[in-house]
């Protein structure tokens, strides 16, 4: 009796651009960070009023994720890339902060935009020295 190899002829989906590549792997982090957020403030010992201070750890590494794929992807300017994709992530995180809730832009915002940036950078840096098999 032969194995099914039904799966050996389903393609695979590949983007081209290293950027957009990174922000899904960035949202994908983020939403998994809400959801594990979500869960501590429902289930845990976690106070509302932590949460800000929890969702920077959250940006920080859904930017640093973005940035090492990007990076890995790109394959060269490591820190180049993570450094664009944590300002893309910022901005996007912003723009859908103002366009849902009506926030607008203060010292929390400044920090969280310099935190991306860095992580992105940061994870643009180890991305582009890993090794692709």
């Amino acid at each position: 009796m032969k194995p099914i190899t039904a799966m050996k002829n389903v393609p695979k989906v590949h983007m081209s651009s290293p950027l957009l590549s990174g922000i899904l792997y960035a949202a994908i982090w983020l939403a998994a960070g809400a959801l594990l957020l979500s869960m501590m403030l429902r289930w845990g010992s976690m106070q509302e009023s932590e949460l800000p201070t929890y969702s920077l750890f959250v940006h920080g590494c859904s930017a640093l994720a973005g940035g090492f794929v990007s990076a890995r992807r790109s394959r060269q300017r490591g820190w180049y890339y993570g450094g664009v994709l944590g300002l893309v992530y910022g901005i996007l995180i912003l723009l859908i902060g103002f366009l849902a809730s009506n926030t607008g832009f203060s010292g929390k915002t400044l920090t969280m935009m310099l935190e991306t940036l860095l992580c992105g950078s940061f994870g643009g840096m180890i991305g582009v020295n890993t090794k692709r098999s």
